[in-house]
């Protein structure tokens, strides 16, 4: 048996192309380009003249097990397989966070050979995107407290503040902490905490906008908190908007790097998916449209949340249609759903797939009936895979109307997604698509959250703590009730309950807090115990990374 190399092994083997040719390979002007090393490059966006003319394929999943679905690793060897049979493809992903490739992923940048590169580069500080957003967020942060400090003239109510700080790294001890202690000079104490960047109403903000001014906007539209005639207090009433806008002006270009097989890849922004809305940068993805027939994207986690996101929110601010949708699933998964524990889902057993299948099912059914969008279904192939049990998967799909391609891109690179790639022009070139939103804008708040619960989770009803029928009623006197809601809940399950696997049924979803983000355009709804600033595991993928003298990363999957 032949040595199977890690992640990071097969992404340093591979010998890259200067991004200048990458970029003319798409018909990038040159002067649109502004180099960062020899294999990346920010794209000033506003030197792009074509029209937005590809074809969008969304790329969503099943219901998760904790190591994911390869859901990225798909959205790339699907770029390189259509580009393989001769369409002009680019994909549009998220940048990793370093919180999680710290602690349970250990790099987010597709996997095998079916992967962008530099590899270490995208996983670690990239381009400095996010320091450019966590710099922003904390200019904030500062410029709320010395407000405060200052004489509060806006008579911020210091109990009422909103805006937390953040930073890129898993580290529950900033959850919850006091500022301000040690006497008069060293400001007004108050509880505080912290979140992870890309948990950042900035974040959010950065991967909605359409340009500078834009983002500037959107910025000065932020609440930052309440004063004490519980009136909302804005970014722009502290005249923040301006410097941090500064900060962003160049983590809004979008980045442009490489696949394994050297086809372009921009690869900007990352929003959480259980907590934010779990996409890419507008622009991004909008650059790729005017470069390309086909631009594959993704939305984090279960299409559950990042699918449902990517249609009511990233859609319908940005006027992007998908053509067709990617449903990833793994035999290994079904399984989980199907009731068996972690260690067992290497063994055949055709009964637990069966039973775990009424979770993909439903998702289909979103995806086709809810959304109205065409759809296949990508098996990530893994060696323990037995063909019973993908016969069995693809009979079932095949009821619902939806075909089933196995994807072996992780092994195989573009020749492993052949059928798949196919199989996807197939459908965004000829499959039924009566694209439609689940809820309109002026539905109340109430009843927005009501109906994807019950049409998208399947639950029986919605529970409002008191807390949260008071936020909903202040939020529609505010005048936010427009807005589209953006929910917050475990990626473990369509309920708000990790353990509840499969395709539960009877449940209720209890919305404890809601919180405005009126810069990005959306309400957060928070329910279970979703964490804003996530934890490191027992074992976190830090302990195993270490780097030589000559500066080879090892231990980066």
């Amino acid at each position: 048996m032949s040595e199977v190399l890690s992640d990071i092994a097969i992404a340093q083997a591979n010998e890259m192309t200067p991004i200048e040719l990458v970029a003319e390979k798409i018909g990038l002007p040159q002067d649109s380009l502004e180099l960062y090393g020899k294999f990346k490059a920010k794209v000033d966006y506003t030197k792009i003249s074509a029209e937005e003319k590809a074809k969008v394929i969304l790329v969503t999943a099943i219901t998760p097990t904790p190591a994911g679905e390869g859901k990225t690793t798909t959205v790339v060897g699907l770029g390189d397989s259509l580009n393989r049979i001769g369409k002009k493809a680019i994909i549009a992903l998220r940048e990793p966070s370093l919180g999680p490739v710290f602690g349970i992923k250990g790099g987010a940048a597709g996997g095998g050979y079916a992967q962008v590169v530099p590899m270490e580069d995208i996983n670690l500080h990239f381009t400095g995107d996010f320091h450019a957003i966590g710099a922003a967020n904390n200019l904030l942060a500062a410029l709320i407290d010395n407000h405060i400090y200052q004489g509060n003239s806006l008579g911020i109510d210091v109990g009422r503040i909103t805006w937390r700080r953040v930073m890129d790294m898993n580290d529950r001890e900033l959850r919850n902490i006091t500022v301000g202690l040690g006497g008069r000079t060293n400001g007004v104490p108050r509880e505080e905490g912290f979140d992870i960047t890309v948990a950042s109403e900035i974040m959010a903000i950065l991967c909605l906008s359409t340009s500078l001014e834009d983002l500037k906007q959107k910025i000065s539209r932020i609440i930052i908190g309440y004063n004490k005639n519980d009136e909302p207090v804005t970014a722009g009433q502290l005249h923040a908007e301006g410097a941090m806008t500064v900060l962003l002006k160049d983590a809004i270009k979008p980045n442009l790097v490489q696949t394994l097989e050297h086809n372009p890849a921009f690869v900007h922004g990352g929003p959480f998916a259980n907590i934010a809305h779990g996409c890419n940068s507008v622009l991004a993805t909008k650059s790729a449209m005017k470069l390309a027939d086909y631009v594959v994207t993704e939305a984090g986690f279960g299409a559950d949340l990042g699918a449902e996101k990517f249609i009511n929110i990233k859609c319908r601010q940005s006027g992007i249609r998908p053509s067709a949708v990617v449903i990833v699933a793994t035999v290994r998964a079904l399984k989980m759903h199907g009731g068996l524990p972690m260690d067992a889902l290497r063994d055949k057993n055709v009964l637990a797939v069966e039973n775990g299948l009424p979770n993909l099912l439903k998702h289909i059914e979103n995806v086709t009936q809810v959304y109205g969008l065409p759809a296949v279904v990508a098996i990530n192939k893994f060696p323990t895979d037995d063909p019973e049990e993908l016969d069995l998967i693809k009979r079932k799909c095949k009821e619902y109307g939806v075909n089933v391609s196995v994807s072996d891109v992780w092994s195989s690179g573009s020749a492993g997604g052949e059928e798949l790639a196919r199989e996807v022009v197939r459908l965004a070139e000829e499959g039924e698509n009566n694209f439609r939103f689940l809820y309109p804008d002026q539905l109340p708040i109430k009843e927005k959250i009501q109906r994807i619960v019950a049409q998208v989770y399947g639950g029986d009803g919605v529970v409002f703590t008191p807390s949260a029928e008071k936020e909903i009623d202040e939020l529609e006197k505010l005048g936010f009730g427009n807005l589209p809601v953006c929910m917050a809940k475990t990626q473990y399950s369509f309920s708000d309950e990790p353990a509840k696997i499969g395709r539960p049924s009877g449940f209720q979803v209890t919305v404890r807090k809601l919180k405005v983000s009126a810069g990005a355009g959306f309400i957060v709804v928070l329910t279970g115990d979703v964490m804003t600033m996530p934890g490191l595991p027992k074992i976190p993928a830090a302990e195993k990374m270490d780097i030589d003298q000559d500066g080879k990363i090892t231990g980066l999957f």
